[in-house]
């Protein structure tokens, strides 16, 4: 199983930019899908984005689309999420997630970091 760190997240204001990190170690990390969820205080937790084991191909929530961009560096055993346009409903914690498929479902998805917190004042 493939282990998953977080980092980037922090406090900032609405308009804002924020760059998230997911550092994967354990097992071969380019094989995976990779994807981005985040979960609200009191919500469900919501994917926001997914990309495929080459960076080729990547999948966003509609609500996203636009203002969030995904990658991967596989050399580097990361996984990016680049947040512009902030807005206060984005607060949440934000998960990276790996798995076998491409998949907006959260539970298709094996192996998870413990998350960080992004917060957007308005």
């Amino acid at each position: 199983q493939v282990q998953l760190v977080e980092s980037g997240g922090g406090l900032v204001q609405a308009g804002g930019s924020l760059r998230l990190s997911c550092a994967a170690s354990g097992r071969t990390f380019s094989s995976d899908i990779m994807g981005w969820f985040r979960q609200a205080p009191g919500k469900e937790r919501e994917f926001v984005a997914a990309i495929s084991w080459s960076g080729s191909s990547t999948y966003y929530a509609d609500s996203m689309k636009g203002r969030f961009t995904i990658s991967r560096d596989n050399a580097k055993n990361t996984m990016y999420l680049q947040m512009n346009s902030l807005k206060p409903e984005d607060t949440a914690v934000y998960y990276c997630a790996a798995g076998p498929k491409m998949t907006t479902r959260g539970t298709d998805f094996g192996s998870w970091g413990q998350g960080t917190q992004v917060t957007v004042s308005s």
